[in-house]
């Protein structure tokens, strides 16, 4: 597994040949309908369990029992995987490797889902990028200004960065392709159950804590990694991005997801956050960044950079790392 493969004493080389195929892969194919992904039967396993053992008394517990039977198939399955593929050959245990890592990001379909609200607006069909927008978010949609489906497609870009693409490159580095779909098994478990509702409020709460821990390194180092990128950005607001995230970051109910979202709106000098609906209920999340000016379509492509920059530098840092531990 890469995490042997890039022991300390074995070449760091061959970690980011790995690593630099996975997102290849990705950027290439993305997530094709036609291919088995490991993360639709992540979903379907916690569907199952949660079935069975969100009902009755000690939900709190019962949900940290969700949390350790899912980890285990999940790490342990993946793990299994691909040690017999390295004993078939090691070419093989590489290949299943870098594919089981590549379906942890989403560089291309986060990319790609910017861009299918973008082009509607560039034709000035509204509806259409409404429409769009709705398949990524989950607040109400055919209401929404133009300046507002760009507010909400550029937090969704700046939040999934972490989540997407740096935090599973992070875990991948640390423990390979299973801690990889270990860490997006986390995160699939408090997208489907971390809700603060009656049914789910400590059934969850396990799940919501533990995706807030395995974020909490990736969210910060992927801001700082944006704001890097920044100095190679023509029309970048340095300063004010670095100050408007000092400030802001902290205000999102999330620990983790206002960092990369604050620092995205003081490098554009945007003001994000606000009021959104979901289902009617009226909705006020925090405000980040300061409204220098009117959100405009451009800020779209403009953020896919930033997401851009931010794990290319975050990547970068990473192997930079390991290089300075190795020669330690």
């Amino acid at each position: 597994m890469v995490s042997n493969l890039s022991s300390w004493n074995e070449p760091v080389i061959i970690l980011c040949i790995i690593l630099a195929l996975a997102i290849l892969l990705d950027l290439l194919i993305g997530d094709p309908h036609w291919l088995p992904h490991p993360v639709v039967q992540i979903g379907k396993l916690i569907s199952l369990c949660e079935g069975k053992l969100n009902q009755g008394e000690h939900r709190l517990q019962k949900g940290c029992l969700l949390v350790a039977i899912v980890l285990l198939i999940v790490f342990f399955g993946t793990y299994l995987i691909v040690f017999l593929a390295y004993q078939w050959h090691p070419l093989a245990g590489a290949v299943v490797e870098i594919y089981f890592i590549s379906t942890t990001i989403a560089i291309n379909g986060l990319r790609s889902a910017a861009l299918q609200v973008y082009i509607p607006l560039t034709t000035g069909n509204l509806d259409e990028a409404r429409r769009k927008l709705r398949m990524i978010v989950g607040r109400d949609t055919e209401n929404l200004s133009e300046s507002e489906v760009v507010r909400g497609t550029v937090e969704t870009v700046a939040e999934n960065t972490v989540d997407g693409i740096t935090a599973p490159l992070f875990w991948a580095v640390i423990g390979g392709a299973p801690l990889a779909m270990a860490y997006r098994a986390i995160n699939t478990l408090d997208s489907m159950v971390g809700y603060k509702n009656d049914k789910f409020l400590q059934f969850g709460r396990a799940s919501a804590k533990l995706d807030d821990v395995v974020n909490w390194i990736p969210a910060r180092t992927t801001a700082f990694a944006m704001w890097v990128s920044s100095f190679f950005i023509a029309g970048s607001k340095r300063l004010h991005g670095w100050r408007i995230t000092m400030r802001d970051a902290k205000k999102h109910p999330s620990p983790n997801s206002g960092w990369p979202e604050a620092m995205t709106a003081g490098l554009l000098g945007v003001q994000l956050g606000g009021v959104n609906f979901y289902k009617g209920e009226r909705s006020v999340r925090a405000r980040m960044g300061d409204p220098l000016r009117k959100l405009k379509r451009s800020d779209i492509p403009n953020a896919i950079i930033y997401m851009h920059g931010g794990w290319l530098l975050f990547s970068l840092f990473g192997l930079l790392f390991l290089f300075v531990v190795q020669t330690i």
